[in-house]
């Protein structure tokens, strides 16, 4: 869905994952092919070119999985720059010719900020900086999100956790994992989480760690990694979530008879199972809208993935 005819009518850029990552590809109808991007990691947005300058702007994963940053690179591959120098989540809305684009930026502990820069990435105005918002959250005693990783036989997997604000390392906590799982969507991201981060951030106030977890299967670790669960939807993730809760369980921290589990969609799908194949680490499960036959869920999943 991002494949583009540049105007010379011979030229055709799009996205592929042949060399093992999401980067671009310049073709002609001569059926020659040249790599733009490379790199062991991931483009994630290819927002489009400035064909007068030969400059293509994308985002990518390049920093972190769980980062996003924005860059631009020259139509032969050359002149590549950062043009979001900050480490978080960074997206892009260019305008018509590429000249200008609406920044917006966030990371796990701060609330969006939107600024209009230049394609050069220098910022021209701030539009909204969320001042009043962050005047609020001020007002509250807010835990600090970390960044973890989890692992799950050879497989290293990305976490992050809330910590009660008064930790206590002495003490054993009971924690609230909070998951999704399914293709297509990274829950452990370097954003602002909005309702969930204040929601989670009752749970550490009332006295639990919050963790999340993203297993097999889910994206910006390259092809193999996202691949790895096609036609076996289910099998890899909870494996993976159970690992990661007897991982926990070893910390000592945690107080190991009272890790709960919760998810919604296919984070439903994975705390049924999760409760089922996980039961002797498993204390409770909260299970929304979960897919539990892959008969009456939608074309999209079930062919796409399941055939």
């Amino acid at each position: 869905n991002n494949l583009l005819i540049l105007k010379d009518g011979n030229t055709i850029l799009r996205t592929s994952e042949q060399d093992g990552f999401n980067h671009i590809y310049k073709l002609t109808f001569d059926g020659q092919s040249t790599q733009i991007t490379k790199g062991s990691w991931d483009v994630i947005d290819f927002f489009g070119i400035d064909e007068d300058k030969g400059t293509i702007y994308y985002s990518s994963a390049e920093k972190s999985p769980i980062s996003k940053g924005i860059y631009k690179v020259g139509l032969d591959g050359s002149s590549k720059k950062s043009i979001s120098l900050e480490t978080g989540m960074n997206d892009a809305e260019f305008t018509s010719g590429m000249k200008y684009f609406v920044k917006t930026y966030s990371n796990a502990n701060t609330p969006p900020v939107y600024t209009l820069c230049d394609n050069d990435g220098k910022e021209i105005t701030v539009l909204e900086d969320n001042s009043k918002l962050k005047a609020v959250l001020a007002n509250y005693k807010l835990a600090t999100k970390e960044f973890v990783t989890f692992h799950s036989g050879s497989t290293t997997l990305n976490g992050s956790m809330i910590k009660p604000v008064n930790f206590d390392p002495t003490k054993k906590y009971p924690v609230y994992i909070t998951i999704y799982g399914g293709p297509g969507h990274n829950e452990v991201s370097d954003a602002w989480d909005g309702n969930d981060y204040m929601y989670h951030q009752l749970l550490a106030q009332k006295g639990y760690i919050v963790v999340s977890v993203d297993p097999r299967g889910t994206m910006f670790r390259g092809a193999e990694f996202k691949k790895s669960t096609y036609l076996q939807l289910g099998k890899l993730e909870v494996e993976d979530f159970i690992n990661t809760a007897k991982e926990l369980q070893g910390m000592s921290f945690v107080d190991p008879n009272r890790i709960g589990i919760q998810g919604w969609s296919y984070g439903g799908f994975m705390t049924s199972l999760a409760m089922t194949k996980g039961a002797d680490v498993f204390k409770m499960g909260i299970a929304v809208a979960p897919v539990t036959n892959w008969k009456y869920y939608d074309n999209i999943y079930t062919e796409r993935f399941m055939r």
